[in-house]
């Protein structure tokens, strides 16, 4: 893999990172208005860019894995970061869903 395409690729996990977080935020703060509609269309917003980003890391690890090995840069390192921390927002963005509807009676 090029060092443009790496790079491209990187960039496009930090945006779809950024995208699914903002999206999970909004959906806890549409929950902690009763708005569960909204909030669970944020969710799904969320993990379409999930969904975006981990086809572009499954083809990084694809290529990785066949023996197309590059050098490890501070762009991939915080790309990963931020899918991480994307896809734990979601996670806690799912469950905090379901106390708001506890909370107010509507589970």
């Amino acid at each position: 893999m090029e060092e443009n395409k790496m790079t491209e690729q990187a960039m496009s996990l930090i945006a779809f990172g950024g995208d699914a977080k903002s999206s999970a935020m909004e959906a806890i703060y549409a929950a902690k208005k009763g708005d569960f509609d909204n909030a669970e269309q944020k969710v799904a917003q969320a993990q379409q860019s999930l969904t975006e980003a981990h086809q572009i890391q499954t083809t990084m690890l694809t290529e990785e894995a066949q023996g197309h090995h590059h050098e490890l840069t501070l762009l991939t390192v915080h790309s990963q970061d931020h899918l991480m921390t994307a896809i734990a927002f979601n996670d806690i963005a799912k469950e905090m869903i379901d106390l708001y509807k506890e909370v107010k009676g509507q589970n």
